[in-house]
């Protein structure tokens, strides 16, 4: 396996970075970015969509399985079809992290769900015909002077699956739910902190059918990233991200065994990875709050912990996990295994308090990763922050 030594992982960096285009990096708009001189990136700052709710720390996990479960659905969905559609199923509570932009000139204030799983960019715009409640004025271009609609002609244009063309271009992005976005696709100046991104190709949703992305006041896909040395973490060990042709969209790890405690869980190398026709392999996804492995991954992984935990397996349903046992009458501590994920170029050590939550009202202590029968593997995008490799 993979060298030694106490870093963080490099994939914290999507949570700095943000895209500067709407499919592709061959369907990119021309841009620049205005900031400070010193400066050459910037960070976003990250909220979870619960945290201004009144709930536990269980309560919050479990209203974000419920929502990890659709969640998978959706991505299993999108990486078993190899049509070229945009279908897939989607449902409120889509995302788990909210970020804070401001679109236009002068600039105008919003949230958004931040998205790895998604190429699209947009937001609710004036007029608009159909539209879901949000918290903020909905977005008005007219009242910007930067705010450009593009041609049909255009790079961004062509690359959508879906598109008309009337007064510019104009898009429709379906969802398998019937939740929709519809309106032109135009250029804008998007500000983040104090750095300004001209030209960034979007969405200007004037027909939005459906709460699947209500927590915001759209979706901000970071399937491109634009990276500068504001994104920049310190001692970081680099693993790399690896590129699936038939699925460009998506963020993967390369992720080559999984160890608890001392032992290496007999699991093929080969389980994880993309296969030739593009099914397969780990993905990284904001949206998702728990890890999911393949079944007979995470079928190993119960196997040791239950071995190792050395408690009575929990069988009361009373949670939304896979995985609990029954706190000790006596309240004397748990031991917990370690759990290490080995990836390609680092052995990544995790914090007991990012896989295991124990609630004393229930009596009880879980592993919070479930299993997936799809055919591809989700790796939570709040593992990737505040985590040591080993």
């Amino acid at each position: 396996m993979a060298s030694s030594a106490s870093h963080m992982i490099i994939v914290i960096l999507l949570a700095l970075a943000v895209s500067s285009t709407l499919f592709s990096p061959a369907a990119s708009t021309s841009r620049s970015l205005d900031r400070r001189p010193e400066k050459n990136g910037f960070r976003v700052s990250l909220r979870h969509v619960d945290s201004g709710g009144n709930y536990t720390k269980f309560e919050r996990l479990q209203r974000a399985v419920k929502r990890g479960r659709l969640r998978l659905q959706r991505l299993s969905a999108k990486t078993a079809s190899f049509e070229p559609s945009v279908e897939a199923p989607v449902h409120a509570g889509n995302g788990e992290f909210l970020m804070n932009l401001a679109i236009g000139t002068p600039a105008e204030t919003y949230s958004a769900i931040m998205d790895t799983g998604s190429d699209l960019i947009w937001t609710q715009c004036k007029p608009c015909k159909v539209c879901f409640d949000q918290p903020t004025p909905i977005f008005d271009p007219e009242k910007s002077s930067s705010f450009s609609k593009l041609p049909c002609s255009s790079d961004l244009c062509v690359a959508l699956p879906i598109s008309s063309c009337s007064d510019g271009c104009e898009y429709r992005y379906s969802y398998g739910d019937h939740s929709s976005t519809q309106g032109v696709l135009a250029t804008e100046t998007f500000t983040f902190g104090d750095a300004s991104v001209s030209k960034i190709g979007f969405g200007c949703g004037e027909d939005n059918r459906g709460r699947a992305y209500s927590q915001g006041q759209g979706c901000k896909g970071i399937s491109t990233l634009l990276v500068g040395s504001e994104a920049t973490v310190k001692s970081a060990i680099p693993t790399p991200l690896i590129q699936n042709p038939s699925r460009p969209s998506f963020y993967y790890l390369s992720l080559e065994g999984i160890s608890v405690g001392d032992t290496l869980l007999p699991i093929e190398k080969s389980t994880f990875s993309i296969q030739d026709d593009g099914s397969g392999g780990l993905i990284i996804d904001s949206g998702t709050t728990i890890t999911y492995l393949k079944d007979n991954a995470f079928a190993a992984l119960k196997k040791e912990f239950i071995s190792q935990m050395k408690l009575d397996v929990d069988a009361s349903g009373s949670t939304e996990l896979e995985l609990c046992f029954t706190l000790p009458p006596d309240g004397s501590p748990v031991e917990v295994p370690q759990l290490v994920f080995h990836f390609e170029g680092v052995d990544l050590k995790l914090p007991k308090e990012n896989y295991i939550i124990e609630d004393s009202a229930l009596r009880v202590i879980c592993l919070t990763m479930g299993s997936s029968s799809g055919d591809v593997d989700i790796w939570e995008f709040s593992a990737a922050e505040h985590r040591g490799a080993a």
